[in-house]
């Protein structure tokens, strides 16, 4: 079974996405900040990883920074309420291709992470 860690600031919405992709037989955690994901990341190897952009704790490019730096090269779809382009080109350098904007599209969202899992 596929493992997916979902990191955001915002409950409802990891609830929501923890909630759709268990019924598609995908294991899933949650976090609610960066630190919190570094650590499940490094405990539980998931296969890829829902990452917020905009955190209070820490921002989704440095959880990136920091998992990098570890030469940890997990898979990573960014999620972002907006269109930054310099979020984009941070991310990118690090080996991120997928973004995802807010508010979730299902259909798109179900549509990336099936993909990536299959990579």
């Amino acid at each position: 079974m596929p493992k997916l860690l979902i990191v955001d600031d915002e409950a409802d919405v990891r609830e929501f996405a923890k909630r759709f992709f268990t019924k598609r037989n995908i294991d899933v955690t949650t976090a609610a900040g960066g630190q919190e994901a570094l650590e499940i990341i490094g405990r539980d190897k998931p296969d890829l990883v829902l990452l917020d952009v905009r955190m209070e704790e820490m921002t989704g490019v440095e959880v990136l920074r920091e998992l990098r730096g570890k030469q940890d090269n997990t898979k990573v779809i960014m999620v972002s309420g907006v269109n930054d382009h310099e979020i984009i080109a941070a991310a990118n350098a690090y080996g991120v291709h997928e973004f995802i904007h807010k508010p979730l599209v299902l259909e798109e969202l179900e549509k990336i992470v099936l993909a990536e899992l299959a990579k």
